[in-house]
This record gives C-alpha cells, sequence and structure tokens, in this order.
C-alpha cells in the first residue's frame, strides 16, 4: 500500500471523525436545547402551582385568622357580659344581704311592710279614700285606714307581721329542736298578732267589723296556708283578713270599683236634676219649634197671595199698554 492512499485514508477518517464530533455536538445541543426548555417549562408549571398553592394557603389562612379574630372578639364581648353580670350578681348579693340586715331588726322590717303596702295602695286608691298612721278614737293608731261607705265602713290594715320565728324554723342550717321551738312560737306570735288586731283595730261604728294583716310575702302567706290551717280558722272567726300583696291588691280593685260606685249615687240626685231641666228645655223647645212652624206656614200663605197678587197686576198692565180695558174693571 503505497503513502498516498494511506494518507488520504487517514484524511477521510479524520473527516469523518469531524463530521461525527459535529453531528454528536449538534445532537447534545438539540437534546441540551430540548431538556433545557423541558426544564424551563417544569419549572413553570411548577412556580405557576406553587403560586396557586401559596395563594390558596394564603386565603385560607387569611380567612382562618378572620373567623379566629371574630371569634376572640366574640369571646372578648361574652367575657365582658359575664364580667358585667357577675357585678350585678355581686350588687344583687349585697342588696339582699342588706335587706336581710335589714329585715333581722323588728322595727325595720315593720317600716319594710309598710313602704310595701303604701306603695301598693297609693297605685290603685285617690289620695282621699285613705289614711296613714290614723288615730282612732280609741287611742289606737292604725297603720292604714281605708274610707269606704256604707255598708263596708273604713277598714284598718296592720303591716306589722312578726318574722322572727317564722325565718329560723324555715332555716335548713338551724337545729331540729330549734326549728320545732321557733315554729311553735310562730304559732303563738300570730295568735297574739290576730287577737291584737282585733282589739286595737275593730272598733264599730267607726271602723267595719273586720280588718286587714298584711304580710308582706307571698311564700310566708302560703305557708301559713299550708302549715298552719288552725290559724286561718282563727282570723275568720276573729274578723281578720289575711292578705298577701297578690290578695291585697284584688281586694284594693274591689273598694275602688266601691268608691267610684258610691261616688255614682252621690251625683245621683244631681244628674235627676240635670235631666228635668231638660226636660223643660226641650218642651219649650218644642212649643217653640211648632209656633216656628206655623208662622212658616202662614208666610208661605203669604207669598202664594203675593206672588197672585204681582200676577194681577202684572196682567193689568200689560192691558194697559194695548188699550184692552173693560168697561167695568174686575174686582178681587
Amino acid at each position: 500500500m503505497s503513502l498516498p492512499f494511506i494518507l488520504i485514508l487517514f484524511l477521510l477518517a479524520a473527516l469523518i471523525i469531524v463530521i461525527i464530533r459535529q453531528q454528536v455536538s449538534q445532537a447534545l445541543n438539540q437534546h441540551a436545547d430540548s431538556l433545557t426548555q423541558r426544564v424551563e417549562s417544569m419549572t413553570q408549571v411548577t412556580d405557576d402551582k406553587l403560586s396557586a398553592l401559596s395563594q390558596t394557603v394564603e386565603e385560607r389562612l387569611a380567612k382562618g385568622f378572620e373567623k379566629t379574630t371574630e371569634t376572640f372578639g366574640d369571646v372578648i364581648k361574652r367575657l365582658a357580659l359575664i364580667d358585667a353580670a357577675q357585678k350585678q350578681i355581686s350588687e344583687l348579693s349585697g342588696s339582699v344581704m342588706s335587706l336581710q340586715e335589714i329585715l333581722h331588726d323588728k322595727r325595720s322590717r315593720g317600716t319594710f311592710g309598710e313602704v310595701q303596702l303604701s306603695a301598693l295602695i297609693r297605685n290603685v286608691l285617690p289620695e282621699k279614700s285613705f289614711a296613714f298612721q290614723h288615730s282612732l278614737s280609741n287611742g289606737k293608731r292604725v297603720d292604714c285606714l281605708l274610707f269606704l261607705p256604707e255598708p263596708s265602713g273604713n277598714i284598718a290594715v296592720d303591716a306589722k307581721f312578726p318574722l322572727e320565728n317564722f325565718r329560723i324554723f324555715m332555716d335548713n342550717q338551724t337545729s331540729e329542736s330549734e326549728r320545732k321551738s321557733a315554729e311553735q312560737q310562730f304559732r303563738v306570735d300570730i295568735r297574739k298578732h290576730i287577737q291584737d288586731i282585733t282589739d286595737k283595730y275593730i272598733f264599730p261604728p267607726e271602723t267595719a267589723e273586720g280588718a286587714i294583716m298584711f304580710i308582706p310575702a307571698e311564700a310566708v302567706f302560703a305557708e301559713i296556708h299550708a302549715r298552719f290551717p288552725e290559724l286561718v280558722e282563727l282570723a275568720h272567726r276573729m274578723h281578720v283578713w289575711l292578705v298577701s300583696p297578690t290578695t291585697l291588691m284584688a281586694i284594693l280593685t274591689t273598694a275602688r270599683a266601691v268608691l267610684k260606685d258610691a261616688a255614682t249615687r252621690e251625683q245621683l240626685h244631681l244628674i235627676q236634676k240635670h235631666l228635668h231641666l231638660l226636660a223643660g228645655d226641650f218642651e219649650r223647645f218644642e212649643k217653640r219649634m211648632h209656633n216656628l212652624a206655623r208662622h212658616i206656614s202662614q208666610a208661605q200663605t203669604d207669598v202664594t197671595e203675593v206672588h197672585t197678587s204681582a200676577k194681577r197686576i202684572t196682567q193689568r198692565f200689560a192691558q194697559i199698554e194695548e188699550v184692552e180695558l173693560s168697561s167695568e174693571p174686575e174686582t178681587q
């Protein structure tokens, strides 16, 4: 083999190698470009998905924070309401304790009953129909006297109700022996109070034949009727009426109706007098109306006659104008 041929083969091989390298390089470049595009596309898709996911997460977090903030706001408001309620409960507890302290004292308890009685009566009856701390002719002073017409008469109302022993025997923390003793003493207190009301405030004819014992608590009124029926029967026999605020309201409403009926009866003679005067006025009106009708009828007759005369005069003037007068004029 000659040297030129070998050189040609070598050159041909080198050319082939260059071509192959170019093709490989081109293929690698194409693959690199394709891979780069795919990577960029995947990166863009990933970024888009991450952006969407991030926005969704942010929206959900924002909604969650908003709901959480709203929930905390409601909790704070309710805590404020609870604080206000606790404050009111504390004030109410203080008021109850103050009221209990007041009711421990007999004089203060009597004043409390009188104030409650005064509020009930003043809300229903007119001022002139009752009097507080009214002195009777027997020297006794009643808490309130209701001025009612006959046959009811004036009714005395007593507001000094004994509650000391009632509180003791209704207290569950008190021993059984103390409760029984207080219950027995309460029965004695009520009997004595009924007798005192009968002796002091039932004083006919200055007062009615009965009086009212005002019990300033519905619970005490109910307990007396449930536990001590003999005291209720005793009060009925002694003409003492046991009343609670509710039953007293019913009595006062009835008393107001009685007062209104009595006031109507007192004004009945004035009503009859005015009716009699009204009858006289109507009689005179009827006579004057009859005269007016007669005058109107006469006036109508006169108007008709005047109209007839005017018509004849008009005819006369027409005849004169036409020179149609007869030898003898007509007479009416």
